[in-house]
Formats: C-alpha cells, sequence, structure tokens
C-alpha cells in the first residue's frame, strides 16, 4: 500500500482497528516490556488494537493483520535473508526519547503531540521518518547509529564513542537474549 495513492486503512479484514499513533506507540512499549509474559502480550495487544476484540474469530490472522498494520502496510525486509547474525541495534524509544520526538514534531511540524486530537499511525510514522538532521533526536539517532570501526580519525571516533555513550539507550534484552549473544560471539 502507498501513503500517496491509497486511502489508509481503519479496518484490516473487515474489522475495525485503532488507527491513532499513540496505540501503536502503547504496541511498541508492550512488546519491549520483558516483566509481561509473551501470551499476555499478545493478547493487549490485540485488545489495544481491536476495539471489537472480542468479535475475533481467527486469531491468527488477527495478529498477522496487526502486524501489517503496524508495518505501516509493508513487507518485512530481508526476512528469508536472516543468517542469525543480524544484530539489531535500536536508535530510538518512544518511552526515553519521547521528549526529543515530542520537541522534534513541534520544531519541524508545527505539531503539538500533546494537543492533537487524532494522528493515523502511517502518517506519525511517516513524519517521524522524515524529521530532519536539525531535529536533536535525528542526531541523537545518528549518534546511536553510528558504526566506530568505520571512523578512522581518532579524534571523530573519541567523539562519536562519547555521543553513543552519553546517549545510550538501556539495554531491554531479556537475560536470555543477553547469554545467547555471548554465546554467539564464541562461534
Amino acid at each position: 500500500m502507498s501513503l500517496l495513492i491509497h486511502k489508509l486503512p481503519v479496518q484490516v479484514n473487515g474489522m475495525v482497528i485503532n488507527t491513532d499513533f499513540k496505540i501503536s506507540i502503547l504496541f511498541e512499549l508492550l512488546m519491549q516490556d520483558e516483566k509481561i509474559k509473551k501470551e499476555l502480550k499478545i493478547m493487549k495487544a490485540l485488545q489495544l488494537y481491536y476495539p471489537d476484540f472480542k468479535k475475533i474469530s481467527d486469531y491468527e490472522k488477527a495478529i498477522e493483520q496487526m502486524l501489517w498494520f503496524y508495518r505501516c502496510g509493508k513487507e518485512l525486509a530481508n526476512s528469508n535473508k536472516s543468517n542469525g547474525n543480524n544484530k539489531y541495534n535500536q536508535i530510538y524509544s518512544y518511552e526515553f526519547d519521547d521528549n526529543y520526538i515530542y520537541s522534534a514534531f513541534l520544531q519541524q511540524y508545527n505539531i503539538d503531540l500533546q494537543e492533537i486530537k487524532y494522528m493515523h499511525w502511517w502518517k506519525f510514522k511517516a513524519l517521524f521518518d522524515g524529521l530532519n538532521e536539525n531535529t536533536e533526536i535525528v542526531k541523537i539517532m545518528g549518534y546511536r547509529s553510528v558504526n566506530l570501526s568505520q571512523i578512522k580519525d581518532i579524534e571523530k571516533r573519541k567523539y562519536y564513542k562519547k555521543m553513543k555513550r552519553l546517549y545510550a539507550l538501556p539495554d531491554m534484552r531479556t537475560q536470555e537474549e543477553k547469554e545467547t549473544e555471548f554465546a554467539r560471539s564464541f562461534l
């Protein structure tokens, strides 16, 4: 689906879905909460997105459609090409970067995310992805994503290492994920 030529969905698989950006932010925060068991996360996520949650007859299809909606109608990138060595480096957090994201929307788009009554998730994501380098959140995401091993200049590397440390997000991985990554480092 294209944001440019198609109407934004308000239903998936014939069911009304909560499309406000705040719902998808809550969904992402829910998925990152390691204190909640996987099965409960799924049920809470379905309740977030589907106002008529009790009318769901095919949970697998509802989950699939919910994730499609969350991805803004996009397929997973390189989902078949994973070799197990992909290390996901989170460069933003709705929980820890909320003030930077809020100020970026106000600065660049003159949109007060506290005052706006509604914004479709897909519009929010498009605007978030389009934030320019003059906003603090984009600078911070740049620091978090930089590959220090590719910086040859010692002073620059030292600077970016300092910035990475300064703006580092808390490690949200479970203990099991940390141990698995540690074990893989010896392979």
